[in-house]
């Protein structure tokens, strides 16, 4: 009855475990996204060392750095409108 007084709708484990393994997914993802984005960028593909040196240490540091901004920016946004979406359609019907 949560749901009736704008409280959030119970879940059952099959859809907690679905929504974590959804969440898993999507973090596996960014992860890989951004380990071969900035891979390409910041690492020749005819390296000659097994560590990095200094330029490429900065450069995946900085890569990385900016991956993350992007993301939190675009989640945000993405957010936002999500909320103003819900926020036109939730009062539709209830100005009377």
């Amino acid at each position: 009855m949560s749901f009736l007084f704008g409280g959030r709708p119970q879940l059952s484990s099959a859809e907690k475990i679905a929504a974590a393994e959804t969440e898993i997914e999507m973090v596996s993802d960014m992860f890989n996204r951004l380990t071969q984005s900035c891979a390409q960028k910041c690492i020749p593909p005819d390296y000659r060392e097994g560590d990095l040196n200094k330029g490429e240490s900065v450069c995946l540091d900085r890569c990385v750095s900016k991956f993350f901004e992007v993301n939190v920016k675009v989640s945000e946004k993405m957010q936002n409108e999500a909320s103003g979406k819900q926020g036109i359609h939730g009062s539709i019907g209830y100005g009377m």
